[in-house]
């Protein structure tokens, strides 16, 4: 299958880049792939008066595109429910499916392979994953001897663009509102900066890595909104950037998945991939510890993944290797409270005699150690600045300790964030 008919389904940002591309790109596309590509009809409830689809026939009801004489459809609508009901009905009519949306596949991703598996069609989703970087491919082939025992990295541009601001100074509000300016985060951004894309994007790189079910079990999701900007700096002056992690590992049969923030070295690889840019390292057997890096959000980044995706299928049209084809495991999801992690933790308390004597003997009557505490200088209102790293220690225990820290008399404000181990 060297050609393919495409039928797109929604008529948005990507779907344009995509169509863009597709024409721009075509002596490129046949000559590095020796394949080619037509868009054979598009669903679309309204016009985009950004691009225009020339001759190529509009369908207003985007599940009439299904019907249609094309041999792959492109799901590019969004959402779950919708989104689900056209991918299954285009499997049940024995067509392809390309999609770049990893909410519907992290959801009902193991429903959709099944279906596609028992109908004899591909699902692919190379962009619903950190757009054009191309790491599912990467998991799924080219690293498919190696045990994986790690992945762990930003996937989320958005979160990544606003840490990597306030590192530089800015405040967290002026730099979201320029994020939703730059366009690279939504008029809502609550999905991004809550921690939701990223869990989604890991629960999905978890399954091709370790046959973890789609959707997965609860785990643990935190967002970037409690982060100050002078964290930066004290982070920075004990070596530490901070970074919204996405870490799926697996240890002795039994699996972590988790989506907070976190403080790395400044030494590490992730640690120098500012702005919108999307990194992972993946920890294998066979060939050690890869990074990889790349835009995360865009119609371009986007429209690389998905015609790859178009290449994939063109060459390799048969299920044997897709993805509804392994073996679902179930490995046991560790509960996150009995993860054990150091942590950063500033406490702002009043400038008089006594506090640090009153906060170490706090985490000693809690079998905390210390491995650093530091006052800062006054800032002012007589209160001053403590950070404090801890040795590692339970997540049970965090909440807690950081409850009755705030109960101290001296103590002002308190708040921290967890060390990853490299």
């Amino acid at each position: 299958m060297k050609s393919l008919n495409i039928g797109i389904c929604g008529w948005g940002n990507v779907a344009t880049g995509m169509f863009k591309a597709l024409n721009d790109n075509a002596d490129a596309i046949k000559l590095n792939s020796g394949c080619s590509f037509e868009v054979k009809v598009i669903g679309a409830r309204r016009d985009n008066p950004k691009c225009n689809p020339g001759d190529t026939k509009i369908l207003r009801d985007i599940f009439e595109v299904v019907d249609c004489d094309v041999d792959v459809i492109v799901e590019l609508i969004g959402g779950v429910d919708v989104a689900r009901e056209l991918i299954l009905k285009a499997i049940s009519n024995k067509k392809h499916v390309i999609t770049a949306n990893k909410a519907v596949i992290f959801h009902h991703g193991d429903e959709i392979f099944n279906a596609a598996n028992k109908n004899g069609v591909k699902v692919l989703f190379e962009a619903a994953v950190c757009a054009g970087t191309p790491i599912i491919k990467l998991l799924s082939e080219e690293l498919a001897a190696n045990n994986i025992s790690k992945i762990s990295g930003m996937l989320n541009g958005t979160s990544n663009f606003i840490l990597s601001n306030m590192e530089e100074g800015s405040e967290f509000k002026p730099t979201l509102e320029l994020a939703q300016k730059e366009g690279y985060a939504e008029p809502d951004p609550a999905f991004d900066i809550e921690g939701m894309d990223a869990a989604h994007k890991i629960g999905i790189l978890s399954s091709i890595a370790f046959g973890t079910p789609l959707p997965p079990e609860d785990f643990y999701i935190e967002g970037i909104t409690s982060i100050e900007k002078s964290d930066f700096t004290y982070a920075s002056d004990m070596g530490y950037t901070i970074k919204h992690l996405a870490v799926a590992k697996l240890e002795n049969e039994s699996l972590e998945l988790r989506a907070h923030p976190a403080l790395i070295r400044k030494s590490s690889h992730l640690a120098n991939l500012t702005g919108v840019r999307n990194g992972m390292e993946i920890d294998t057997d066979l060939i050690g510890k890869i990074h990889i890096a790349g835009s995360g959000a865009g119609q371009e980044s986007t429209a690389s993944g998905l015609i790859s995706d178009l290449v994939h299928l063109s060459n390799c049209p048969d299920v044997s290797s897709d993805e509804s084809q392994k073996v679902k495991t179930t490995y046991k999801l560790n509960n996150f409270n009995d993860l054990v992690f150091q942590y950063y933790f500033y406490l702002e308390a009043e400038d008089k005699p006594g506090v640090m004597a009153s906060i170490t003997s706090m985490l000693a009557s809690k079998k905390v150690g210390i491995e650093s505490i530091v006052q800062k200088e006054d800032h002012g209102k007589n209160s001053v600045p403590i950070i404090l790293i801890t040795d590692p220690f339970k997540e049970h225990d965090h909440a807690e300790l950081q409850k009755e820290l705030l109960e101290l008399d001296s103590v002002k404000a308190v708040r921290s964030i967890r060390i990853e181990a490299e």
